[in-house]
């Protein structure tokens, strides 16, 4: 708990002399947390290009949401440039199909696709499932509440939160990742359990190798990322396996002994 009060508490500074912080570091830790578990509203944003996006179109599809605004200087760029490698590491992963990524720009009033595009740009984005995009601000203040991202006008911009927000396949909150620097677990791992259904129910053969990749994608803490390491699982197999050969030919025995005490005369 200690850590995500310092996290918000980075980006939810004292009042400045433009306005007063409606609500305090712990307040808005409780607002954020309050939302888990809750579906999100069909919105609708613009994209880079202009074009019309909805929530409903990543329908089936778990994505990772921030909120910027692109005059920021420090907290946005920085949120963006640690996430970027960990997206990638991602994708090399699970597939770019897999998952999204939606970075939206809260200040409505100058976060057109224009200067959302450039921001995508200044950052080195260029990812196929990396969405930036735009909205009114009543769309804003809908999905400022629905997510429970806190912030407020401020000399030179804005204060708000560094706040990651793990949407599953079903459009609801699943988890909530704070500060502007993480480890790539603390993306990831909650990644892993929306992309690969930790709690969904084996279905058919593509729930079961999903259920596989999802215990045997591990973190190397030497290089920082992410592969798959798939000798515990080959562990598990060989050992069911000898199990099961031990068991048959313990059944084969017993059989053999049944039928050659049948055979023996009786007195």
């Amino acid at each position: 708990m200690r850590w995500l009060l310092y996290a918000l508490a980075l980006f939810l500074s004292a009042p400045t002399e433009a306005a007063a912080a409606p609500l305090g570091v712990e307040a808005a830790l409780q607002k954020s947390q309050a939302v888990l578990g809750r579906s999100l509203p069909d919105l609708a944003f613009s994209d880079v290009s202009g074009r019309r996006v909805r929530f409903a179109d990543f329908s089936g599809r778990p994505f990772l949401l921030t909120l910027v605004y692109t005059a920021c200087s420090d907290v946005c760029p920085l949120v963006v440039r640690n996430l970027h490698p960990i997206v990638e590491n991602a994708q090399e992963l699970f597939g770019a199909d897999r998952f999204a990524v939606l970075t939206i720009g809260f200040d409505a009033r100058h976060d057109t696709p224009d200067r959302m595009r450039a921001f995508m740009r200044s950052q080195g984005v260029s990812l196929p499932n990396w969405h930036f995009l735009s909205a009114d601000q009543k769309t804003i203040d809908r999905l400022a509440e629905a997510v429970g991202f806190t912030f407020y006008p401020a000399a030179g911009g804005f204060e708000h939160m560094a706040q990651i927000t793990v949407v599953d396949a079903n459009g609801r909150i699943y988890r909530q990742i704070y500060g502007g620097a993480f480890a790539p677990p603390q993306i990831v791992e909650p990644l892993k359990d929306v992309v690969f259904g930790r709690f969904r129910p084996l279905a058919d053969v593509e729930s079961l190798i999903d259920k596989v990749r999802l215990f045997c994608t591990v973190y190397d803490p030497a290089s920082g990322r992410y592969y798959f390491d798939y000798s515990l699982f080959m562990a598990i197999a060989s050992g069911a396996f000898s199990l099961a050969l031990v068991a048959t030919l313990l059944v084969r025995e017993w059989r053999r002994s049944v039928k050659l005490g049948s055979r023996e005369p009786s007195r």
